[in-house]
């Protein structure tokens, strides 16, 4: 080794090279790579594929010509950097699904929204847009600063003129090293209207900004929830945005609804879209379609949701918007650099930004005209002195003997400038004429004019603003349109409940566990002995059980004969028609095979006050707080613990407030009223206590919380019955035999159902076959508690009651409300 090598050598700690190495590195990308100037909207490669392009003549309306040269010319001449980050640059810019305004007008396969991507660039042909042809505009005039190319053989431009607002309507994403940014596209018409008011009003709030550009414009449309994440962003320069895709439910040709899809959120491949939708359907976790198709041609999106008779529209598509990105966020980071440094800004400053380069650009282009006049003046001048004294030019002319002498002659003869002198030289002859001679006249007065206004312009700083808005307004009238994203209220937060209209239904449940949901003005009030109408088509072995009223925002809480308990919204349950069986239970819940539901309570929500009140066929009672229940999981809870080898099996469960009355009523007859606060309160799980000792072959048929202070209706299996009086029944302890209920005979049949009642009730009296008969509770005489009972419903023969559900809003034909339904359910046993 030399002594100079050696001498070259210079010791350095390896950390301290690590980290200037990497932070050189870091600022190379961000600077040269990653992010966008806050003036052009531009990074690096952007601007250099348009100003080649400018270069080499392609603008507007000239001919296209193969990509391959202007990925060629970028490289060759400014961007030493691969072919395929040029090209897939060009292919953005052209691709109107990824810019709201694109900046290269392509010819061929510039790629899809499926995902797929463009051809080679050898195949595709490209020229610039319009839109970017005006952000190339007086690019010639001195309006930006040019530094050397890679290779000092050439100069390009630091920024782009832009009379355009380009980084806020077309956006801008980019990772850099530690830093990123993601700016949205905005509507053009929007961003210039807060411009020109900016231009107007300075001290213009931010909040007065916002209330011009609503928020972002993405080119795929679709719509965006809620002003929050926009006010955030433009606040603080970082904000998140949901954005939804745009559907629409109709009707096809086959009675089914079907959704439809037009429109999707930015920068969502298709194709995904459609693969995730059918993963939630083969999942089974979205299970009321039954079709998917993809309608797109190039006249838009079209993707079709077709769904089962049954289900409902908002239901899935909530679904949907839950598990595919049909709903997506938007991360916004408004960050750019700023004289070559990255910052966050909020929308005022970024607006500040581009207008004061924009007001550079006019002034640096009006002062590059006001020289370009006052030379052309200069000359004029000349001019019109050499034709007023035209017989001397042209003597001094013809006596020098080189062209350098007369301009020398001339200089001297009449005190002009060498500029002056070398234009009379170069003059034709034939601005000798008369008519020349009145243009040339015409024409100084004209560039005199145009040089005092042009000084004016660079006197005065608020004219140069108000010919910046001027400018970029005409240019809102050439590219404007109208806005594609919509912003509605925040809903992003929503759950299936909030898509649906809250109203009372009729809810059945059959013996063989179909469940559906019914307008309740389907069945019209009647009177006391009537036949009925039929409320469920039904086969010979299956017949209604459960029927009451609850609001489509309810929980049901459904209980089983082995005392599991499931969950359930009414809404969820599938609307049909009062003939129809409706939807096997077991399609909407996870039940045990075989089970059977005891009991439906309806609930509003899970108060730590209230009791369920639980009632066995052996005649056993537990009491449990309501807010025990709240965390049902999808596979069901314990509720009570059933001893199976006992034969016993969950017949009621009921709502109570802790301070009522309960009734136990038995098969043969038999009724026990305690007070519930005998049934001390037990956890989730316990087995109860006695509530009734029964008979060898009796067993408990129903239950009632007694808390309205009316009267006892017991029904038997073949339609008899009567209303008693509660306080007939007297309060024992817990546990005792009872009283004599109703007097079971061949005539009446055993007991069927017992409900607590009053004057104003609707009922509803269910048979074996699925006839519904209702009537009102008034049309129905309180008679003594030792009694059979009057008519209530006339049966065919072979068929017998099994339920009776006691309805609390009364509803007339007219379809009239009254009070809201009551806490409980109906429930019925299966004759032996």
């Amino acid at each position: 080794m030399t002594t100079d090598s050696v001498e070259r050598v210079e010791p350095r700690r390896l950390e301290d090279e690590m980290r200037d190495s990497f932070i050189d590195y870091s600022m190379s990308v961000i600077v040269q790579r990653a992010l966008p100037d806050v003036r052009d909207g531009l990074k690096p490669v952007h601007r250099r594929i348009l100003f080649a392009m400018h270069e080499a003549g392609l603008g507007p309306t000239r001919p296209y010509r193969k990509s391959a040269t202007v990925v060629g010319d970028v490289i060759g001449k400014y961007h030493p950097h691969g072919d395929g980050a040029v090209y897939d640059s060009l292919v953005r810019m052209a691709q109107e699904f990824s810019l709201r305004y694109p900046l290269v007008d392509g010819q061929g396969n510039f790629g899809s929204i499926d995902g797929d991507s463009a051809a080679a660039y050898r195949y595709t042909e490209a020229r610039l847009a319009g839109f970017a042809s005006q952000m190339l505009g007086d690019i010639d005039k001195d309006t930006v600063d040019h530094t050397p190319n890679f290779d000092d053989r050439l100069r390009e431009p630091t920024v782009l003129p832009s009379a355009l607002p380009n980084l806020l309507v077309n956006g801008s994403s980019g990772i850099a090293v530690g830093m990123a940014t993601n700016i949205p596209p905005h509507n053009l018409r929007e961003v210039a209207a807060a411009c020109q008011l900016l231009i107007d009003e300075p001290e213009t709030t931010l909040d007065e900004l916002t209330d011009i550009i609503r928020g972002p414009d993405f080119p795929t449309g679709g719509t965006i929830f809620g002003g929050a994440g926009i006010r955030e962003a433009y606040r603080d320069g970082r904000g998140r945005i949901v954005m939804r895709a745009k559907a629409e439910v109709e009707e096809g040709r086959d009675g089914h609804d079907r959704i439809i899809v037009r429109e999707i959120p930015f920068m969502v491949n298709k194709t995904r879209v459609i693969e995730q939708i059918a993963g939630l359907v083969r999942d089974k976790r979205v299970t009321d379609i039954r079709d998917l198709r993809d309608e797109s041609d190039r006249d838009g999106i079209r993707i079709v949701i077709e769904l089962k008779r049954d289900a409902v529209p908002q239901i899935v598509l909530n679904q949907l918007y839950k598990g595919t990105q049909l709903q997506s966020t938007f991360g916004v980071i408004m960050l750019a650099l700023v004289n070559g440094e990255p910052q966050v800004m909020d929308l005022k400053t970024m607006l500040e930004h581009f207008l004061e380069h924009r007001h550079e650009v006019v002034e640096r282009r009006t002062r590059f005209e006001f020289e370009v006049a006052k030379d052309r003046e200069h000359v004029l001048e000349g001019l019109k002195i050499a034709v007023d004294h035209i017989d001397e030019v042209i003597r001094i002319i013809r006596a020098s003997a080189e062209t350098e002498v007369a301009s020398a002659q001339l200089r001297s003869a009449f005190g002009l400038s060498k500029r002056q002198a070398d234009a009379i030289l170069n003059m034709r002859l034939a601005r000798l004429t008369g008519l020349e001679i009145e243009k040339l006249e015409e024409e100084l007065g004209q560039v005199r004019r145009r040089r005092k206004e042009l000084g004016g312009i660079l006197a005065s700083r608020p004219r140069r603003m108000e010919i910046v808005g001027q400018e970029l307004s005409a240019l809102v009238d050439k590219f404007g349109d109208e806005r594609r994203t919509q912003i509605v209220p925040d809903t992003s937060d929503l759950t299936d409940e909030d898509l649906i209209a809250e109203e009372r239904m009729v809810i059945t449940v059959s013996h063989a566990g179909y469940i559906k949901r019914i307008e309740r003005h389907v069945y019209r009030a009647q009177r006391r002995g009537g036949r009925g109408i039929a409320g469920m088509g039904t086969k010979e072995t299956d017949w209604v059980e459960h029927l009451f009223l609850a609001s489509t925002h309810d929980y049901l809480l459904i209980f089983t004969r082995d005392g599991r308990l499931y969950r359930l919204k009414v809404y969820q349950i599938p609307p049909a028609s009062r003939t129809a069986r409706g939807k096997p239970i077991v399609n909407l819940l996870r039940m045990n095979k075989g089970d059977e539901v005891a009991s439906i309570v309806r609930v509003r929500e899970f108060s730590a006050d209230r009791f369920l009140i639980f009632a066995t066929r052996k005649g056993l009672v537990k009491r449990t707080i309501l807010a025990a229940y709240r965390n049902v999981h999808a596979g069901g809870l314990r509720a009570i613990n059933i001893r199976e080898d006992e034969d016993d099996r969950l017949i009621d469960v009921k709502l109570s407030d802790g301070s009522n009355d309960v009734i136990l009523a038995t098969r043969r007859g038999m009724a026990i009223r305690f007070s519930e606060g005998d049934a001390r309160e037990m956890g989730r799980v316990a087995q109860g206590v006695r509530g009734i000792r029964l008979s060898k072959d009796d067993a408990v048929v129903g239950m009632v919380v007694a808390r309205r202070g009316g009267s006892l209706l017991t029904a038997s299996e073949l339609g008899m019955g009567k209303r008693s009086d509660v306080d007939d029944y007297r309060i024992q302890k817990r546990g005792g035999k009872g009283l004599i209920n109703l007097k079971t005979t061949a005539k009446s049949g055993r007991v069927a159902a017992v409900r607590e009642v009053t004057d104003d009730d609707e009922l509803m009296f269910v048979t074996r076959n699925g006839v519904i008969n209702r009537q009102s509770a008034d049309e129905i005489r309180v008679i003594g508690r030792n009694t059979t009972g009057v008519r209530l419903v006339a049966l065919d023969e072979g068929d017998e009651l099994v339920d009776v559900a006691c309805l609390i809003d009364p509803v007339g034909e007219a379809g009239n409300a009254g009070e809201e339904p009551e806490d409980g359910s109906g429930t019925g046993e299966e004759a032996e």
